[in-house]
């Protein structure tokens, strides 16, 4: 590390960051630790288009580099506040998405049976044709209710607003049940608000930030990123709970290797010595909240001897980080994270990181949680649909007849899923149109998934790449790259509410099309042509500006535009965000009493595995996005395929031993064998579970690159826990044992 500082090598993250960079010869600034000259690649575009990523959901601001037709190069565009300048690895990759040779390239039509993926090409008429006829006979016998949109990624906008005037309240993306939903639950239980995304969290001037398994560094989120490194350098602290030593635990003041699933349990503890010992905000608390003395009554019992034999972490240890992370008040940050999605009582446990937060009085205060706003932005003028003409008229269906899941904010993916089974909901999904997001892979249990699509009578798939979801589609749609597309104008709620744009840097390769003109061809075809009277994206977003007032030719050439500075804290003269039934913080919670839960969070402790199994986890690698990047050539060189970490002494102690390196077979509960997969043997997680980064073990035929590299996390989860709050799906139980499957060369 000679002649580079202790700040610039945080600033990385991770090493894969800069390899990423310099390897794909789309260096960013290199996050600063270009020490030595590099050669100029020769990458200037002759012309620069600003746009926003689509590599991952953070939606970061880009310079587009083009020249003579194709895109050179992708940069940060210093004037947006999501990228501030730099992109991570995985914006910096995107043109291998673009230049992805294995990219869909004309519309397919099945001529095998789902599953086989046996496509026959087709022009964009039949294709559209094909699918028109299937929905309009499920309108006709079914209902227009009974078709089911699953998204991920903003240029899904213009399929949405599809289903609304189709007459379908179900529109479900999976980044709610399998993924933020029991976090949004949680919070918005204490403060009657969800967190929303991207998080309004103030990482810059907070003095502590404790992680709770999130993978900061790894999950590059990347303004969030450039923020830790920023706090690090002005001298935060952290505290990481992690049964796995993370690349945010290398950072941290404190590492605490809890057994997984009894996060609860020192989330309690944590609140028995700050009020035990009178280090909450007080003064705060008896402005803002409500329950305080249920809640003292509550943990009087949960001491730090109480949650070491559950958790593993030693009494003296949850003291002196429960004293560490009060001291720091308000500007102690408890970072809400994202993936949720764990053992089932996740929303519980969200509520208990929320009330945590409350008692440090870090809601609304800056170095905690911000309000935020959103820019003015004036809608286009189209005819929306009316009640009694295409406004549905049933409900949503992703809930079983019995009902259940009572504070689910949002349509849940698995539910819409499980609807499609016949007689599990108040109605039956029959038709599904699946937008840039590969279910096979996202939704737990894969068999349940495929058992649903047996029983469509169309399933349409909207897609880039050709992932697992395609080959079990009746029409697969290819639609041109965030490159290549113009779609709606981007306004997230932040901390400066903004204004960006996304345009096209290129024109579409092959016969590949934009969302917006698919979903208006498709409208056109279905006698709902009315809905969508744009000639095109492009002014689509014109007349929206227009409308805000705001200059088109500044946008097109900035990239974004900034609104007013808003006061985002109590010490700005805003007043903390709370939005519940009471007015109220709500330590106790009222709501949850009436319905018959817990009123504060309780543990119960989490189901054990087989004899000689380890608890799976899941997480991300910092150059790539779930599966949606495992393919791109780019990104893959220096992280081309995962690998299990396992504890070195487990390992040595298994009936065959494993070495660092070796191949090996993981085999779960159910008997499902995934691999092989080579053996990262450590000390940096603990000895009962193991870890893999999420997105490989790809089968799909079309996915060339990717295809059986590294072992996939989708197919070895066969069972899950459902939240009974909202209707997540927990997936850290499930296990697996470790079989040699050869030794390396």
């Amino acid at each position: 590390m000679a002649g580079i500082g202790r700040r610039k090598f945080i600033q990385i993250g991770a090493a894969s960051a800069g390899v990423a960079a310099v390897g794909s010869g789309l260096a960013t600034r290199w996050w600063g630790l270009d020490g030595n000259p590099v050669a100029d690649p020769g990458t200037e575009g002759d012309k620069v288009v600003p746009t926003f990523c689509e590599l991952c959901f953070w939606n970061c601001g880009v310079l587009a580099h083009v020249r003579d037709g194709k895109v050179t190069k992708l940069v940060g565009n210093p004037e947006h506040p999501l990228s501030k300048g730099m992109l991570c690895p995985r914006g910096a990759g995107g043109t291998g998405l673009l230049y992805d040779p294995d990219r869909l390239k004309k519309p397919l039509i099945r001529a095998s049976k789902r599953g086989e993926d046996v496509f026959q090409e087709a022009s964009w008429d039949a294709a559209l044709n094909k699918v028109a006829e299937g929905l309009l006979e499920v309108k006709k016998r079914h209902g227009p209710e009974a078709v089911a949109l699953f998204n991920h990624g903003f240029g899904a906008s213009w399929f949405k607003w599809f289903m609304k005037v189709w007459g379908s309240p179900n529109i479900a993306a999976p980044s709610y049940a399998q993924c933020r939903g029991p976090r949004e639950a949680g919070y918005s239980l204490t403060y009657g608000a969800g967190v929303g995304s991207p998080e309004p969290i103030d990482i810059e001037n907070t003095r502590v930030l404790t992680l709770i398994g999130s993978h900061l560094g790894e999950n590059m989120h990347n303004s969030q990123v450039q923020e830790l490194a920023d706090a690090i350098g002005k001298g935060a602290q952290l505290v990481v709970v992690d049964p796995r030593f993370s690349v945010a635990a290398g950072k941290a003041r404190y590492w605490l290797p809890i057994k997984p699933g009894t996060d609860i349990a020192l989330l309690l503890a944590w609140m028995n010595v700050i009020l035990e010992e009178k280090r909450h905000d007080a003064e705060y608390l008896a402005k803002y909240a409500t329950g305080l003395d249920e809640l003292k009554a509550h943990v009087a019992g949960k001491t730090p001897e109480w949650a070491w034999p559950i958790t593993g972490i030693r009494p003296e240890l949850i003291r002196e980080t429960a004293r560490f992370i009060a001291s720091a008040r308000p500007a102690s940050l408890i970072h809400p994270g994202r993936h949720a999605t764990w053992y089932g009582d996740d929303a519980q446990r969200a509520r208990a990181m929320a009330i945590l937060a409350a008692l440090l009085g870090s809601y609304g205060r800056r170095g905690g949680y911000l309000v935020t706003g959103k820019f003015p932005l004036q809608p286009y003028p189209v005819k929306a649909p009316q009640a009694g003409a295409h406004a549905p008229v049933r409900p949503v269906a992703d809930k079983p007849k019995a009902g259940g899941f009572p504070v689910a904010e949002e349509v849940l993916a698995s539910g819409l899923c499980d609807a499609t089974k016949p007689g599990f909901a108040m109605y039956d999904m029959k038709a599904w149109i699946v937008y840039g997001t590969n279910l096979i892979h996202t939704l737990p249990a894969q068999k349940e998934t495929i058992q649903a699509i047996q029983h469509l009578d169309l399933m349409v798939a909207i897609d880039v790449l050709p992932a697992e979801i395609c080959g079990w589609a009746d029409v697969v749609l290819p639609e041109a790259t965030y490159l290549e597309r113009d779609d709606d104008l981007q306004a997230p709620a932040w901390k400066t509410p903004f204004a960006g744009i996304r345009q096209a840097a290129v024109e579409p390769m092959y016969d590949s099309k934009p969302g917006w003109w698919i979903a208006k061809e498709l409208g056109k075809k279905v006698g709902l042509g009315e809905h969508f009277p744009w000639k095109s994206g492009a002014e689509f977003v014109d007349v929206r500006l227009e409308a805000s007032g705001i200059d088109v030719a500044t946008m097109r050439k900035k990239g974004v535009v900034l609104g007013k500075r808003i006061a985002n804290c109590e010490e700005d003269g805003a007043t903390p965000a709370i939005f519940t039934e009471s007015g109220k913080i709500e330590l106790h919670s009222q709501q949850l009493a009436k319905l018959g839960h817990d009123p504060i969070p309780s543990f119960y402790p989490p189901e054990e595995g087989p004899p000689g199994s380890f608890r799976l986890l899941q997480g991300r690698a910092p150059t790539h996005t779930f599966g949606r990047t495992t393919n791109n050539r780019l990104l893959a060189e220096p992280y081309a395929e995962n690998e299990v970490w396992v504890n070195a002494d487990a390992a040595q102690a298994l009936p065959t031993p494993v070495k660092n390196g070796d191949l090996v077979m993981l085999v779960n509960q159910d008997g499902v064998r995934e691999g092989p997969v080579r053996a990262k043997v450590t000390q940096r997680i603990r000895g009962d579970c193991v870890f893999l980064v999420h997105g490989f073990g790809h089968t799909a035929r079309g996915l060339r690159f990717a295809r059986g590299r590294g072992a996939s996390t989708a197919a070895l989860t066969t069972r899950y826990k459902v939240d009974p709050l909202m209707g997540g799906t927990g997936i850290n139980v499930n296990f697996v044992r470790i079989e040699p499957a050869g030794r390396t060369a």
